[in-house]
């Protein structure tokens, strides 16, 4: 496979490709471009130019930033090269950018390429099947979701990414259900079926898979309408029936505006006779039992006796389903 870049070199000349590579370039592109290597190593010598990988050099003073990283890292690591992971999810929008984050290429299998400092050096035999129709090359929506579960050190670590690039309207999840067919070794495989089920269904994070899985389901609560639209805003679980909103929130909102604006939409939903319980992190990760006896009580207002499923023989839930049958 040739460079991606030789089309544009031919016909916008080495200047303007060295522009476009926010002025990164290699030695095989300036070769290319007719330069001899004398000419080559005088900016070097005079120390206008500098080294960022062997053979790869970025043509100014100053910092190296994330964007320069980013080329100098799939020039170095050859022509059959790709960004792959977390970097080709962040090109492709999938996911933000987060220049603490090493490169992540991926090579064809039978190729070798020497490790480097903050460059993560894959390699995969299904590399040409997996590309975009995109330059410089990079995995499809699919396959980069693919590759960072893969490398997910848990399934809440790989759920939360399924959910993020999901929720970034790139990638649905019946494009990464189809790549998955080619990976039949993939780390966390059996369990990403369901999630990708309960992401297409609207949920969007992490913390709403949580809640979903230790709250509702594993509770035997009644399932709620994920991601409803209302005066302009979506509420994250709606219970229909049942006068009931659920808001997730993992984070911590330091920023009043913030604050108050979850207060206004709580009293909205009192205005429209809605019932607002609100969790956390701490509360669906360390307290699931306790904000099911929450939601239950809630739902026995207008249903007096609806039941629910203990997960425990601890489980408090089990005390208002004794109450119940009483």
């Amino acid at each position: 496979m040739d460079w991606w870049w030789r089309g544009q070199l031919r016909d916008v000349g080495i200047d303007a490709l060295i522009h476009a590579q926010t002025q990164v370039v290699s030695r095989v592109q300036l070769l290319a471009a007719g330069w001899t290597e004398p000419r080559i190593r005088r900016p070097l010598r005079s120390r206008r130019w500098r080294a960022v990988h062997p053979g790869v050099y970025i043509t100014r003073t100053g910092p190296i930033g994330y964007a320069e990283r980013l080329i100098a890292a799939l020039l170095y690591a050859g022509p059959e090269a790709a960004w792959s992971h977390y970097t080709a999810a962040e090109q492709l929008g999938l996911l933000t950018p987060d220049p603490a984050r090493p490169v992540f290429v991926t090579i064809p299998e039978y190729r070798r390429v020497l490790p480097r400092r903050d460059v993560v050096i894959l390699r995969d035999a299904h590399w040409a099947d997996r590309l975009a129709a995109l330059a410089p090359p990079r995995r499809t929506a699919a396959h980069a979701v693919l590759d960072i579960v893969g490398s997910a050190r848990s399934l809440d670590e790989a759920a939360a990414v399924i959910a993020a690039s999901c929720q970034s309207g790139r990638v649905v999840p019946a494009d990464i259900v189809d790549a998955l067919q080619d990976r039949p070794r993939l780390r966390h495989r059996r369990a990403l079926r369901p999630i990708l089920t309960d992401v297409a269904e609207g949920v969007h994070s992490l913390l709403e898979l949580r809640y979903l899985r230790d709250v509702e389901r594993r509770h035997g609560l009644p399932r709620g309408v994920r991601q409803r639209a209302v005066e302009g805003e979506f509420t994250d679980v709606y219970y229909d029936g049942f006068g009931l909103v659920v808001e997730l929130d993992g984070r911590l909102h330091l920023v009043p505006r913030q604050r108050w604006r979850d207060l206004d939409r709580d009293n909205r939903a009192t205005l429209r006779a809605e019932a607002t319980l609100r969790y956390g992190w701490f509360d669906v990760t360390e307290r699931a039992c306790a904000a099911a006896v929450q939601v239950l009580e809630v739902m026995r207002r207008t249903h007096p006796f609806l039941d629910a499923a203990p997960c425990s023989p601890r489980c408090p839930v089990a005390g208002l389903r004794n109450i119940s049958a009483v």
